[in-house]
């Protein structure tokens, strides 16, 4: 097949773009480098398959170009923080709505077989009810969270109304290599490097609000079976763990595997405005339809990024 795949550059769409390479496909990444990273796809540009792009998914023009022989689209471009959205949320709603419609739009003109939307579980706010499942309603507090809910929603609009293959993942706070451990990183990276750095991780408010971890490689492998599935996946799928992890038990079992008990403690700060208290999957329905669910544990996860992040992961915060 030959894949598109939009932030192909960065933490998830980089490893999306190792296997389909490896895999002989031909893939096309997609990339502004707004949070995107050349380091992660750099072994990569050896393989004849691969094409590195740097564009922009607000161009309808170079998505329109790109879509013309692509068999399949993996759409993971966004602006993907929540604290940056407070500061830009027009930048936010431009990438995430509009760049996101641009790619449906080119798909509706072009009919791969199947687009593949990395929704976020941040579109439920903070739960009602847990696990969360897909009827769970849409609160999110933050543009962010807003702006993904309108791309979700934008996406199932065009499943209804033009017929289309287009599959919508709402992956719950995936963590492992190269992902982001400075500015608006994810807060395992964030942690272990502080950790490791023999400074304190830092957690807003008491720590007491829960999340649901998923280990890169099962996050991976969830996008590879919704894109082989045999039969079209009309409504969004959760892929999560189940497993609700205190923010203060995270940072204190991130201290444990580096080694650091005792010598570091949590420090805690004012809790951040709209945070969401409560995240945890219910992934019922990929597993029914699938047969996914995660084959990593928490702590073997870790255990792997902790491994990683000591041999690659400082020349990596370095370089970005």
């Amino acid at each position: 097949m030959k894949i598109l795949i939009t932030g192909g550059a960065g933490f998830i769409g980089s490893h999306l773009c190792d296997k389909y390479t490896r895999d002989k496909h031909v893939v096309l990444c997609l990339d502004n480098f707004l949070s995107g990273n050349l380091m992660n796809v750099k072994h990569l540009l050896d393989y004849k398959n691969f094409k590195l792009l740097k564009g922009d998914i607000r161009d309808p023009v170079l998505l329109d170009n790109l879509m013309r022989d692509a068999d399949a689209v993996f759409h993971l471009a966004a602006q993907a923080h929540v604290d940056r959205s407070y500061i830009e949320p027009t930048l936010t709603y431009g990438i995430n709505v509009t760049g996101t419609q641009n790619v449906l739009e080119a798909a509706r003109i072009h009919d791969p077989k199947r687009v593949v939307f990395a929704s976020s579980s941040e579109v439920y706010g903070s739960a009602l009810y847990v696990p969360i499942d897909e009827k769970h309603p849409l609160n999110a507090p933050h543009p962010y969270g807003a702006s993904k809910i309108a791309a979700d929603r934008m996406c199932h609009a065009y499943v209804q109304t033009y017929g289309m293959d287009i599959s919508v993942l709402r992956s719950f706070n995936t963590f492992g290599p190269r992902q982001k451990d400075l500015g608006y990183g994810g807060v395992i990276s964030i942690f272990t490097r502080r950790v490791l750095s023999n400074m304190p991780p830092v957690i807003y408010g008491d720590g007491q609000q829960t999340r649901d971890y998923t280990y890169i490689d099962d996050t991976v492998r969830a996008y590879d079976m919704v894109l082989n599935h045999d039969q079209q996946i009309r409504e969004p799928t959760n892929f999560g763990s189940g497993v609700a992890v205190s923010v203060i038990d995270l940072a204190n079992k991130v201290i444990e595997l580096c080694g650091k008990k005792g010598m570091v403690e949590p420090a805690h700060v004012e809790p951040r405005i709209g945070e969401v208290e409560r995240l945890i999957a219910d992934s019922t329905r990929a597993k029914n339809l699938l047969g996914w669910e995660p084959k990593h544990s928490l702590e073997q996860g870790l255990r792997l990024f902790i491994e990683w992040y000591k041999k690659y992961g400082f020349e990596q915060s370095i370089r970005i």
